[in-house]
């Protein structure tokens, strides 16, 4: 893990806020922690002292949800500019080509949809007469994308300057569609390996509770004693550095 990697993680920790829907992932973030302590060190102490584990593995999923959170919403983001662009061609003005299209993609995603919320800001922000252009540049920072953040950039140059806004939205769409596209192609060809890694991840505790349960005794000078906990912290850092290597490996970005 590089010093850039820390810093994102020590931001995505001063950034968290508390949220419901994080209750599962910290469930399992725990869950996995425990399990850290009963397999490498077979001790309710080991657990205990584990649990910090538990909070980088929290991060580290959510960072992960994230990731295709974002992924998703630039899909859902080339399917507002297809709506948008649709509206323009029909003579609608941008600001009402936007909330025509928030009516079209309430229909397709449902208005509980990630994008539908983003949309409903932007229509709330209208109301208040705020300019487009910095909504779509919040919109495209609060989500992360840089799509939507290049887009919102290119916007606001277009709209100030008097630019061509739907020869600009169609180019957007255009691009948007060809990354996709490239995308789809990567996550075929890496598909079977990303389940391989998984196997694989899961291969080391299989081993070692099948020994246990058909070989009881067998791992016991490896727990409770200097040379066995040594040796069982070095396992599990091997484990660790292995799978963040192979899921750097699998996620491919474009």
């Amino acid at each position: 893990m590089n010093l850039r990697t820390l810093k994102s993680y020590w931001q995505q920790v001063l950034d968290y806020r508390p949220d419901k829907n994080d209750i599962p992932v910290l469930l399992q973030s725990i869950g996995i922690a425990v399990l850290f302590g009963k397999v490498f060190y077979d001790s309710y102490i080991a657990m205990i002292a584990l649990l910090p584990l538990s909070v980088w593995c929290f991060f580290h999923r959510k960072r992960i949800l994230k990731e295709r959170q974002t992924r998703l919403l630039g899909i859902q983001f080339k399917d507002v500019m297809s709506a948008v662009l649709t509206s323009l061609k029909a003579g609608y003005s941008v600001e009402n080509a936007f909330r025509e299209a928030t009516k079209d993609i309430e229909l397709l995603y449902g208005k509980a949809s990630l994008i539908c919320n983003y949309l409903h800001k932007i229509l709330k922000g209208l109301k208040n007469n705020v300019p487009l252009e910095k909504l779509l540049y919040s919109f495209g920072t609060e989500s992360g994308n840089k799509d939507i953040m290049e887009f919102a950039a290119v916007f606001a140059v277009a709209k100030r300057s008097g630019g061509n806004l739907t020869e600009i939205i169609a180019r957007t769409i255009s691009v948007i569609s060809r990354k996709m596209e490239v995308e789809k192609e990567i996550e075929v060809l890496v598909s079977a390996k990303r389940m391989e890694a998984g196997i694989m991840n899961g291969v080391p505790f299989f081993i070692i509770f099948y020994i246990n349960l058909t070989s009881r005794g067998f791992f016991e000078p490896l727990y409770h004693n200097v040379f066995g906990i040594a040796l069982m912290t070095i396992c599990m850092t091997v484990y660790i550095a292995a799978y963040l290597l192979s899921e750097k490996i699998v996620n491919i970005v474009v």
